[in-house]
């Protein structure tokens, strides 16, 4: 949490005049019981009426200046909290967007939202009440205590001995919350994972009819974070109980001291009602300070999960790869390709060996799981291969910075994500210079021209949050256009035409087939129609090549591809 602080010298200013303003306003606050006393002692005791009025109206000023300074105390505190905050979340974010695939994986999505929102929500509230509170309420009990002393030395051992007792009881409580409240959001965690994959998943939910068993299970998630919750509150419910118990019994005491020293003249009255708001002032910053400590503890517990975060590795440097005189000239080449994820038993691709060259397209084709996503994961660097080599232009991908690497390559993947906006925004993340021209083009290869043609604001047309306002097909093929408009030496598709009509299909093939820049094409499929004419064709089974060329030959050699193209070649074939 500590580490984090050094985003906060943006806003030193704020963050010293936050503090002074309340210094301030505490010191009028401790003027306030010598008012009091004033009025009692001289205006009641006295008789005089105009003493009254006089510090009658010295309270007034106290009061107007004092909330003046509160005001500008808080506007610079909330300044400076929500500027801190704020640069903080945006480190967070750019240092998320630098996670590899690996990395993502590990922390978890829901961990990483809990992060950017809840924990960081609880931060801002710490630090606000901080730079609030840190030192106002030590100061206005420390100086309760001074004041007591310049009143009545004896009365104000009383207050020796409240202080004490009471930090011991507050110190005690918080240093056994700090745990438990990393528990409680641990425990929210959990929660906010199982909300959201209900949420992503509801339509596979309703269809299975499983809205009673997700609810047990949400409600078992819930009800560990209510006990969690419920056992710290309980805990630190006991500080304003026992703070105020201590208090009174202090008063109580004070109050029979003062009496007796009020009869015995050594004090006044107006003294003892001072002695009394002193007590009540150290009472009421206590009780503050309580809240702050449980407000500070919550943040500290949520900062250090930030940094946490905030100190995993993110991202991948080049390395130094080697380059393969034979892969010169191709545009991909895969040499004893293994793949394993992290913490899996078991290879996810093993001894995979294959090259592409310009312009030529390479089909991949196998059961659910066999790993083709994997495969094409690696070229773009996503994942890392376990063993060998993925080579891009003939040189090792782990080479080359990401950045260069990925601009080189057009990427659709499984699910066709598009983003709020316009379709002109979505469509120029593939380069932002594209003209209208450029856009119209690529528009027209991934067969989504009539997508623009039926919407009257046509670029221009709105987008909602992923695309909810286009049919499935219409989203893939303006995720291919936005591919396209990069013109890409190397066009990954995977599995990206599966909503679209086996009309659709073959137009937008043979339109890549056509693009004037002749990019190498990978092209991911569960239909073997949509490969068939492809220049190579690999066929996975279990993560292993089961066969490996045209389809002409791999229907005479690869029993695994001829059974997959037999089972699909009525319907396929008719469609064809």
């Amino acid at each position: 949490m500590f580490k984090l602080l050094k985003y906060l010298k943006h806003y030193t200013a704020e963050s010293i005049l936050g503090p002074l303003f309340k210094l301030l306003e505490a010191t009028l606050e401790l003027l306030v019981p010598l008012a009091v006393a004033a009025i009692v002692d001289q205006g009641i005791t006295g008789e005089d009426q105009s003493a009254i009025w006089k510090y009658g109206a010295l309270l007034g000023i106290f009061s107007l200046v004092g909330l003046i300074f509160s005001v500008t105390a808080q506007f610079f505190a909330a300044r400076a909290a929500v500027g801190f905050t704020a640069r903080v979340r945006a480190v967070l974010f750019r240092h998320i967007q630098r996670f590899t695939y690996e990395q993502a994986d590990q922390a978890g999505a829901s961990t990483l939202i809990t992060r950017m929102t809840s924990d960081m929500n609880q931060v801002q509230t710490a630090v606000n009440l901080t730079l609030r509170l840190l030192l106002r309420s030590p100061f206005v009990v420390l100086g309760a205590m001074v004041m007591a002393f310049t009143i009545d030395w004896k009365a104000a051992m009383i207050f020796l001995l409240a202080i004490p007792t009471l930090s011991v009881v507050i110190f005690g409580i918080m240093l056994a919350c700090i745990p438990l409240y990393k528990k409680v959001q641990a425990a929210l965690d959990l929660v906010l994972g199982k909300t959201r994959e209900n949420l992503s998943g509801v339509r596979v939910i309703r269809a299975f009819c499983k809205e009673e068993e997700e609810i047990a299970a949400f409600d078992r998630r819930n009800d560990v974070l209510t006990a969690a919750q419920k056992f710290v509150g309980r805990i630190s419910a006991l500080m304003n109980p026992l703070t105020f118990l201590l208090i009174n019994l202090c008063i109580i005491l004070l109050i029979h001291v003062g009496s007796v020293r009020v009869e015995s003249g050594i004090l006044s009255q107006g003294e003892v009602v001072a002695l009394y708001n002193y007590m009540s002032q150290i009472l009421v910053e206590l009780v503050k300070m309580a809240g702050l400590i449980i407000s500070i503890t919550k943040g500290v517990a949520c900062g250090n999960r930030v940094q946490a975060v905030l100190e995993l590795p993110a991202g991948r440097p080049a390395q130094q790869g080697m380059e393969h005189p034979d892969a010169e000239g191709s545009a991909v080449a895969f040499r004893g390709v293994s793949f394993r994820y992290a913490g899996a038993q078991e290879d996810a691709l093993s001894d995979i060996s294959l090259t592409l060259m310009p312009g030529e397209t390479l089909g991949v084709i196998g059961g659910t799981g066999a790993g083709k996503t994997t495969l094409v994961n690696l070229i773009p660097r996503f994942y890392d291969v376990s063993k060998g080599s993925v080579l891009f232009g003939g040189k090792d991908v782990r080479s080359l910075p990401e950045d260069a690497l990925r601009s080189r390559i057009g990427i659709v993947p499984q699910k066709a994500v598009l983003f709020q906006g316009t379709i002109r925004e979505n469509l120029c993340w593939g380069r932002e210079d594209a003209t209208e021209e450029e856009l119209m083009a690529a528009l027209k290869a991934a067969q989504a021209e009539d997508v623009i043609r039926q919407n009257p604001q046509g670029l221009d047309a709105p987008v909602r949050q992923n695309g909810r306002n286009f049919s499935g097909g219409q989203r893939q093929r303006l995720t291919i256009a936005r591919a396209l408009v990069r013109r890409p030496e190397l066009l990954i598709l995977d599995d990206s035409a599966s909503a679209l009509d086996y009309a659709t299909d073959a137009a937008l093939r043979q339109a890549i087939r056509s693009l004037p820049w002749r990019p190498a094409t990978v092209l991911v499929s569960q239909r073997a129609a949509s490969i068939a004419h492809a220049d190579h064709i690999l066929v996975l089974d279990d993560g292993a090549a089961a066969g490996y060329g045209t389809h002409a030959s791999l229907l005479q050699s690869c029993p695994v591809y001829r059974e997959i193209y037999e089972s699909q070649f009525e319907k396929e074939g008719a469609a064809e």
